[in-house]
């Protein structure tokens, strides 16, 4: 557990974006993180923080998408109050012109004239704020911008907030290789905390692909957080950038591990893609110590140790025969290999399911990305029967 920082005038509003499916897993990961009335919303939840803790959940959430900073919120009845937001807002404050910037985020009401005008409204906020103030008008970049502006719109209120994040925090920096249609780093991250892993038991995936899984499982288990690898942070083109704060975080956080505390360990049937695994553990002093084989699944035997198993099939877009019959195959390993271990499967194939056979001792809907996946653990034993 690392401990929020300790500072004084908690006066900022701080929404943590997250997937669908994982706001509790969220709340859940911030509170353990010391933070206290956390409450969550609709793929996200807030909380009241510094400066330093929005440095801070940038780096130590593993399970948050970005982390906004709430600047205004306003009564919204029409395009003029959208308008008239943006234009009182002191961005000369926030940002410095020379820095390029794009407007996104979420319109929820049909007062607009169409989705893509409100955010053409912000921007005409603070580009107009800028000329009355003497200033040359910041540019527009919607591929690579300094700072990131979020707006919410639904029918009674808006809220424009300054993204601290920028990229997304799945970016993590660490994965320098993938295969087809990897598992994305915050889902992962989620996915492992909503499982109720207890970082002690022997973790294992044996369709491992470039191995998110088990990275974010090691740095789960040893505290290092998972944006360690991470340099770009848009808070850091904010005027208000402290440096020294954020040095003091990121030189503070543990990044040298010399033994893990549990057992991690993986495989793949394809060659290239334990190779690829292998490449992204070298980042991490944790890397040696997580072994990863090239061989199928069903050559893992209890006699290898396996206390808990977590792992993501191939589906849909990720291989070209995506049929029954892997699955068939994957439920007769768990039940004759692999009684007693919580097996717990990210899927969104409705034909796979069926054909694993067993039914499942719990079940969420969840989503990787845009698509939406169910996550379901199975328990395994002799007197469990096959039947749904």
């Amino acid at each position: 557990m690392n401990p929020k920082p300790t500072e004084s005038h908690n006066n900022l509003t701080i929404t943590l974006k997250c997937f669908y499916g994982f706001e509790e897993v969220l709340k859940e990961e911030l509170e353990e993180l010391g933070y206290q009335n956390v409450t969550t919303g609709n793929r996200a939840v807030l909380l009241k923080g510094t400066w330093k803790d929005v440095y801070f959940l940038n780096l130590y959430s593993r399970c948050a998408i970005s982390v906004l900073v709430e600047i205004t919120r306003f009564t919204f009845r029409n395009e003029k109050d959208l308008y008239d937001a943006s234009l009182s807002v002191n961005w000369s404050k926030l940002f410095h012109e020379s820095n390029t910037f794009v407007v996104r985020g979420a319109i929820q009401t049909k007062k607009v004239r169409n989705t893509h005008y409100p955010f053409l409204l912000v921007k005409d906020g603070i580009v107009d704020h800028f000329r009355e103030n003497n200033k040359e008008r910041p540019s527009i970049d919607t591929k690579h911008p300094k700072i990131v502006i979020d707006l919410y719109l639904n029918d009674k209120e808006g809220v424009i907030s300054i993204n601290t994040s920028g990229l997304p925090l799945f970016q993590r920096g660490y994965r320098t290789s993938t295969g087809i249609a990897p598992i994305n780093e915050v889902v992962a991250a989620s996915l492992i905390r909503l499982s109720g892993w207890d970082r002690k038991q022997a973790f294992y995936d044996p369709f491992c692909g470039s191995g998110t899984l088990l990275i974010e499982a090691a740095l789960l288990a040893t505290g290092v957080p998972s944006n360690i690898e991470r340099t770009h942070y848009a808070f850091k083109n904010l005027a208000n950038f402290n440096a020294d704060i954020w040095e003091e975080l990121y030189q503070g956080a543990p990044r040298i591990i010399r033994s893990l505390p549990c057992k991690i360990g993986g495989s793949d049937i394809s060659d290239e893609m334990v190779l690829k695994a292998r490449r992204n553990l070298r980042g991490f002093s944790f890397g040696r110590f997580i072994e990863i084989n090239s061989q199928d699944f069903q050559e893992v035997t209890s006699n290898d140790s396996i206390e808990f198993i977590l792992t993501n099939p191939p589906y849909d877009e990720r291989m070209e025969l995506t049929d029954e019959t892997l699955y068939q195959r994957l439920g007769t390993w768990m039940k004759h290999t692999q009684q007693g271990v919580p097996i717990w499967i990210i899927s969104s194939n409705a034909d796979g399911w069926n054909a694993i056979g067993l039914k499942p001792s719990k079940k969420f809907e969840v989503f990787n990305g845009d698509l939406k996946c169910s996550f379901r653990r199975y328990d395994t034993y002799d007197s469990l029967t096959s039947a749904r």
